[in-house]
């Protein structure tokens, strides 16, 4: 199968840029702050500029491996199959990521870790979603040759 790396890439970082923007909004609806990439920048002990540019490498890569492993094996139009994709990271971040950083497991170390967990499985369909948007089905550029009636 021919996959389409920079389509892949292009999903992961444009998915990754509607994730944060609604990261960085949803205090203003209530939701607790997630700084991502001041968080990884602290956890990583790097300037918060260099965090937030390895949020958007991370979001590239999971583009990569959305497209490579996951992109036809799922069911679903586009927009669904990167929303289901999406419950894979949400998962790592909640079993793996979190407890690394310090917050626990599903955010337990948090002053409101429902809200935190939601919000990361708000944030991650999302990503998803528009991730599948946007890589599309496969990913592979296909000529369509028309079909009229007039000779």
């Amino acid at each position: 199968m021919n996959k389409n790396f920079g389509r892949a890439v292009l999903a992961g970082m444009v998915a990754t840029a509607v994730m944060t923007m609604l990261m960085l909004v949803g205090p203003m609806m209530g939701m607790p702050k997630m700084p991502i990439g001041e968080m990884l920048a602290s956890f990583m002990g790097i300037p918060a500029a260099l965090g937030w540019i390895a949020h958007f490498m991370i979001g590239a890569v999971l583009g990569f491996v959305y497209a490579q492993v996951f992109v036809e094996r799922l069911p679903g139009p586009s927009a669904a199959r990167g929303a289901l994709y999406g419950l894979i990271p949400w998962c790592l971040a909640q079993v793996m990521v979190n407890p690394m950083m310090g917050a626990g497991v599903f955010a337990m170390n948090t002053p409101a870790p429902l809200m935190m967990v939601m919000g990361s499985l708000m944030g991650h369909l999302v990503y998803g979603a528009v991730l599948g948007g946007v890589y599309g089905k496969g990913g592979r550029v296909t000529a369509s040759v028309p079909v009229s009636g007039i000779a």
